[in-house]
């Protein structure tokens, strides 16, 4: 035979076409018979009476911690004193690039990871010195080339919170893998950013909104095999927000948050 016809079941080609072109003429004719609805106007939720009190409800019901530091101590001491009794676990912490030096913990009983590599001593014996001292929880500080997955804990700045969802705004600018490897993240809320909805958040930070803005409502969470709800899955099994009290926010923080 010289010829053959199409197999059953399968459309001859080119007519994919004209069956795309009957469909959307259909479509037109359908809504063009509609009458166009008005814009319903801008989005109109409630207002929290106290975004503070109102965030610190529904972030800490959502598995989130809040912590608020001691007004009478520099934020750096009260982080230092709040990391050594957090856990027996968190000795080693990685900081966010964007986190102001006077929001980054002392490490006070053992040098960075990085100490004593000049001068040709490593830092390990260093650690079993402080460990045979019988010193609980020192704080250590993981060096930039170290990655961040090694850290029992990671310290980060948010731009801001959300009183009604209950969600810590992060930006892409700052150190992703600390914010989301370590199973510990500690965030510091700046005084005066607790916002009461979203969108004030965002009309806000509007100016200077980078490319992109995380929502982190608590403690990672996945219910994906047998709708069982584990916590620590894909990110920080422990999310504690610290709430600055005003007068907290230390020289140089707008910069931080606001990078030009």
């Amino acid at each position: 035979m010289s010829g053959s016809a199409p197999r059953r079941g399968r459309r001859p080609r080119g007519d994919g076409g004209g069956a795309r072109a009957q469909v959307l003429a259909r479509v037109i004719r359908a809504t063009a018979l509609r009458d166009r609805l008005p814009h319903p106007g801008p989005l109109q939720t409630p207002t929290p009476a106290d975004p503070v009190a109102t965030f610190v409800k529904r972030f800490t019901s959502q598995g989130g911690e809040v912590a608020t530091p001691d007004p009478d101590r520099s934020p750096r001491d009260w982080l230092t004193s709040f990391l050594q009794a957090l856990d027996d676990d968190v000795t080693t912490i990685a900081v966010g690039a964007d986190v102001p030096e006077r929001l980054r913990p002392r490490p006070r009983d053992v040098p960075p990871a990085n100490a004593g590599a000049a001068g040709g001593e490593s830092p390990a014996p260093l650690r079993r010195e402080v460990a045979a001292a019988g010193l609980r929880n020192s704080v250590e500080l993981l060096p930039d080339a170290v990655p961040a997955a090694q850290a029992a804990a990671g310290i980060s700045l948010a731009w801001g919170a959300v009183a009604e969802t209950g969600s810590l705004i992060l930006p892409s600018t700052g150190t992703r893998a600390v914010q989301l490897l370590p199973p510990v993240h500690i965030v510091w809320v700046p005084a005066g950013r607790v916002f009461a909805r979203l969108e004030d958040a965002l009309l806000r930070l509007q100016p200077r909104l980078p490319a992109g803005v995380g929502l982190h409502s608590g403690p990672s969470k996945s219910a994906d095999i047998g709708r069982t709800v584990v916590t620590g899955v894909h990110g920080p099994g422990r999310c504690i927000a610290v709430l600055a009290a005003r007068g907290q926010n230390p020289p140089g923080i707008r910069a931080a948050m606001h990078p030009r």
